[in-house]
Parts: structure tokens; C-alpha cells; sequence
């Protein structure tokens, strides 16, 4: 057996008594009376598309708290840098101050050398950030931009790992999103067609999701301006009360009425004040 067999193993059999350790430990919590933290469901569609001049970005506005629905307006679309857009789905609080930080990191790198900067030092930056914590910052990201190399498109994952795709979906409704970006994306799309498609893509997740909904959020990047359109539609409107639950005097009969005298004393009618000078001495 090598030197690296033993070390292997040796790993192998660490992580083996380490799993074990944990597995009884929990099991006497519980014993104890203990009651481990419940995980709670989030829920978002986020998604993205490189098109002949630019890239397109899009999400719902749906913020979820396990069943209960927090925020029907939140806004996904984080802003990077002047060149750089990001949406963020997970937990809330984790992919706003995340974006917030790289944000600040980029800034302070631009006045440092004098330039813009690059899709990809901004995806560099996420995800060593990321991966320092292992998964524990719940935030999935796709990063989207234009830079001097031209449009590019990011996705993050919470643990870190990173795919630079022309098309990319995350969130609990990137399967329905998906499905609408296979079926019908075309290299060298126009900017009409690509933010019809990303605008489908993000309605699909929408009605298909049950943790999404809401709003549907576009930006388009390209090398010249930034167009945040907030909301770009409102597809899940707030419908209109077919009846009414307040009723005219006299719509119900009255059948009958009796008025009964009620009995009572008068026991005083003078009040004394209670208040007294204050002692000043």
C-alpha cells in the first residue's frame, strides 16, 4: 500500500468516526427533549440570456417564509457595478449583503486601476466568497454583464461552483424557466426577442412554482446603458371582487322587534379630584 492508500484511508475512516460521532450525538439531543431547527423552503425564478448586443436579465418579485408568502414586490436584480447586473435567489438577507459586498469590492478595484471592470473578476470574487463558507451564505446567482470581451453570463451556486452559459436559470422555478429557454433559444437574438423570452421564462416559473410569483422584473445590459425595467409586467394582478359584502338597509326583513326597559341606580354623580400638589420642598 502507497503512502497515498494510507492517507486515504486514513481520511476515509476520520470521516467515517466523525459521521458516526454526529449521527449519536444527535440521536441523544433528541432524547433529551431536544427539537432540531426546521429548514425552511424558499422559493424564486431567476434567469438570464446573451443576445447579439447585450444580455437580459430577469426574476420574479415573490418573497417567500417557508408557506407564507413575506413580500410580493422584493426586488432580485442587484446592482454590481455600472456594467454589471446580478439575481440572486435563495435567502434574501444573504444575497443582498453578498451583492453588496462585491459591489463595494469592484468599486474600490476601479479606482485602483483605472478601468471597468470584468464580468469575470466579479464572478472570481463570488465565488471565492462563497466557497470560504461552504454553502452556509444561501445565495444562488446569476451574474450578467458587458465588458471589454463583449456579453457574459454567470451562474453562481451557494457552495461555490460557477458555469458560464449563454442561457441560465436558478432558483425553485429554474425548471419551468429552463424548459422555456431550451425550447426556444436562438444564437444572435434580437433585444425584442430576447426580453420576450427571459419575460416567458420568468411567467413560466411564476404559474409553475408555487414559490414564486408576483412580478416580473427585466434588465438589459449593454455596452452602453443599463435599462432596469421595474416591473416590466404584473403578471399575477390582484383580481377584482365579483360581489359585494355590504348590504342596503331594508334588504333583509324584519320580522319582528321588541324593546325591553332595562333597570338600573344611580349611585353618585359627584367626582372629587384626586390630584395633589406636587411637594416641591
Amino acid at each position: 500500500m502507497t503512502r497515498r492508500d494510507r492517507r486515504c484511508v486514513i481520511t476515509g475512516l476520520l470521516y467515517f468516526n466523525t459521521l458516526s460521532f454526529k449521527k449519536a450525538k444527535n440521536a441523544r439531543l433528541e432524547q433529551m427533549g431536544f427539537k432540531f431547527p426546521k429548514a425552511y423552503k424558499t422559493g424564486t425564478t431567476i434567469a438570464g440570456v446573451i443576445y447579439k448586443d447585450g444580455v437580459v436579465l430577469g426574476a420574479d418579485t415573490r418573497a417567500t417564509e417557508d408557506t407564507v408568502v413575506a413580500d410580493k414586490n422584493c426586488a432580485k436584480i442587484h446592482y454590481i457595478a455600472d456594467n454589471i447586473y446580478c439575481c440572486g435567489a435563495g435567502t434574501a438577507a444573504d444575497t443582498e449583503m453578498t451583492t453588496q459586498l462585491i459591489s463595494a469590492q469592484l468599486e474600490l478595484h476601479r479606482l485602483a486601476t483605472g478601468r471597468a471592470p470584468r464580468v469575470c473578476t466579479a464572478n472570481r470574487l463570488l465565488k471565492q466568497m462563497l466557497f470560504r463558507y461552504q454553502g452556509y451564505i444561501g445565495a444562488a446567482l446569476v451574474l450578467g454583464g458587458v465588458d471589454a470581451t463583449g456579453p457574459n453570463l454567470y451562474s453562481i451556486w451557494p457552495h461555490g461552483s460557477t458555469d458560464k452559459l449563454p442561457y441560465v436559470t436558478m432558483g425553485s422555478g429554474s425548471l419551468a424557466a429552463m424548459a422555456t429557454f431550451e425550447d426556444r433559444f436562438k444564437p444572435n437574438m434580437t433585444r425584442e426577442e430576447a426580453m420576450k423570452l427571459v419575460r416567458d421564462a420568468i411567467a413560466a416559473g411564476i404559474f409553475n412554482d408555487l414559490g414564486s410569483g408576483s412580478n416580473v422584473d427585466l434588465c438589459v445590459v449593454t455596452k452602453d446603458k443599463v435599462e432596469y425595467v421595474r416591473p416590466h409586467e404584473v403578471a399575477n394582478a390582484k383580481g377584482i371582487k365579483q360581489g359585494r359584502y355590504l348590504y342596503k338597509r331594508g334588504t333583509t326583513a324584519v320580522l319582528s322587534s321588541e324593546v325591553k326597559k332595562v333597570e338600573f341606580d344611580i349611585i353618585g354623580t359627584e367626582v372629587k379630584s384626586s390630584v395633589q400638589p406636587m411637594d416641591t420642598q
